[in-house]
């Protein structure tokens, strides 16, 4: 099944993981039961929002760093729940250890994260966060 059958029929998405990068990202999508639905190894910027909008509502997670704020809001308005985590809570969930570090397994590593139910989440910045921090007055040495 190619990913436009998987993206219009009626299997029900429960979580979404996301391995943000520059250029190109990862996306593992698992159904109810757990079972990969969606697996894209390299997605480009350009079409990362475009995938997201036509899933249907549901969870997705991403390591917190200063782009997932962005991408939270932006994924947000197609009505999902999105969830940040830190990279380090989402290091226990990677298979293969060292060996495994990749896009491809730090997205399913995420997946599976943001599904734990005692999982701790960062709060999504809104553009007034990220205006503040632009508007303090930076510190000259003497």
């Amino acid at each position: 099944m190619d990913d436009e059958q998987v993206l219009t029929s009626k299997c029900r998405y429960v979580a979404v993981g996301i391995d943000l990068a520059k250029n190109v990202f990862a996306v593992h999508c698992v159904d109810e039961s757990g079972k990969p639905v969606l697996v894209r190894l390299e997605v480009p910027r350009a079409k990362l929002l475009e995938l997201i909008a036509n899933l249907p509502p549901c969870l997705v997670g991403m390591e917190a760093c200063s782009g997932a704020h962005h991408w939270a809001r932006e994924f947000a308005k197609f009505g999902h729940t999105v969830r940040l985590m830190a990279p380090k809570f989402v290091a226990h969930y990677r298979m293969g250890g060292k060996c495994g570090k990749n896009d491809a397994a730090d997205a399913a590593a995420i997946c599976e994260a943001v599904t734990r139910p005692n999982m701790r989440f960062v709060l999504i910045n809104g553009l007034e966060a990220r205006g503040f921090i632009r508007k303090r007055p930076l510190r000259v040495s003497r």
